[in-house]
């Protein structure tokens, strides 16, 4: 495991779990599996694998208090702030110029902050046989199988077993494609050479930055000025200065779907979930015997079945008669109502709410 580093991005929003998820509180900052946040939940599965040493979390200035309170022993300085989000790409480019300059012999393990995986000893497997791989000079991306024809995630095609020997089956990457309509998701999972694109990838710091070179000039750009910093003062400004310019992309459109090299690791069993929605949670969490799941508060139903409430606090009784398959959030200053087959769609609240500059509610 020399040369290896964890690069733990902590910069999204979880719009489609607001109105818990917001603006000055993310999804990644909030306990909604267990006692501990999803970005503690991250650092914890590392235990006994790497040192906190060599893991590098990536957020925005506005958030980096929270997350270092809540992850006291990781290194204050290995906290990369960026001064605004702009996408992944920009978070993985900034990481890998920071480590290739440390480490030329740096590989990074990208890993988002607010996923749920149930199988620890089987990721650390996966993990190990995906950082051999990337010793070849490959992009890595870990594939998950596909049980429904979801249209909210990215698909990767696989082809041919590489031709080298690994103590896994990895696979060429073929093709990405971005949030498919329902009807092609569906034809991709039937022909079950599709996997879903999980956002955990495993690459040579120095091959993902030639590649970004090659496709994002002008992010590479950005980032050489920000190599050339002697200091970590210089450094900062320079990132601070040059941010705001920047395109915002996705490492998925802008280097991983005209990449060469990039293989696909299948990561079945894990039992993994981005928790991307109040419907997800489902999968993660065991629901009493009617089938209903109760956060954070007291709850009354009769006749109710498959229905998640979120409550507003201990004092507030949450009553249901006759329903089925609704999401329930009661928060603060926002009740949220829907059908489970609908939570796609709070994303779209949120956005209206942007538009219509309602702040106090974002």
């Amino acid at each position: 495991m020399d040369h290896t580093y964890v690069v733990i991005m902590a910069g999204g929003s979880g719009t489609r779990l607001w109105p818990v998820s917001r603006k000055n509180h993310p999804k990644h900052t909030l306990a909604l599996v267990g006692d501990r946040t999803l970005f503690q939940s991250t650092i914890d599965r590392l235990d006994g694998f790497w040192p906190l040493e060599r893991v590098l979390v990536v957020t925005t200035a506005s958030h980096s208090q929270e997350l270092q309170n809540q992850a006291p022993l990781l290194p204050a300085e290995n906290f990369v702030l960026e001064p605004e989000p702009r996408g992944t790409a920009s978070v993985i480019g900034l990481a890998a110029t920071i480590l290739s300059k440390r480490d030329p012999k740096a590989i990074m393990v990208i890993l988002p902050s607010d996923h749920f995986i149930r199988n620890r000893d089987l990721f650390h497997l996966i993990l190990h046989v995906a950082i051999d791989v990337a010793r070849k000079n490959y992009l890595v991306t870990l594939g998950i199988t596909p049980t429904y024809p979801a249209t909210g995630y990215g698909y990767i095609q696989s082809g041919e077993l590489l031709p080298e020997h690994f103590a896994y089956p990895v696979y060429q990457a073929l093709k990405f494609k971005e949030k498919p309509q329902e009807a092609e998701a569906l034809e991709m999972i039937r022909s079950s050479k599709f996997s879903w694109n999980s956002g955990m990838f495993i690459w040579r710091a120095e091959a993902i930055l030639k590649e970004i070179a090659r496709q994002m000039p002008d992010l590479k750009l950005v980032l050489d000025r920000v190599r050339e910093a002697d200091t970590e003062e210089k450094q900062k400004g320079c990132i601070k200065k040059e941010w705001a310019g920047l395109e915002t992309r996705t490492i998925d459109y802008g280097v991983m779907e005209n990449a060469e090299r990039v293989a696909v690791l299948p990561a079945s069993g894990l039992g993994w979930s981005d928790i991307g929605n109040w419907d997800s949670l489902f999968d993660v969490l065991i629901p009493d015997e009617s089938g209903n799941i109760v956060f954070s508060g007291k709850h009354k139903g009769i006749d109710t079945f498959g229905t998640l409430v979120y409550g507003n606090g201990e004092d507030r009784l949450v009553v249901t008669i006759g329903i089925d398959d609704l999401i329930i959030v009661d928060h603060k200053d926002v009740l949220l109502i829907c059908r489970k087959d609908q939570t796609q769609k709070v994303r779209d609240v949120v956005e209206q709410l942007r538009k219509e500059k309602q702040e106090r509610y974002l």
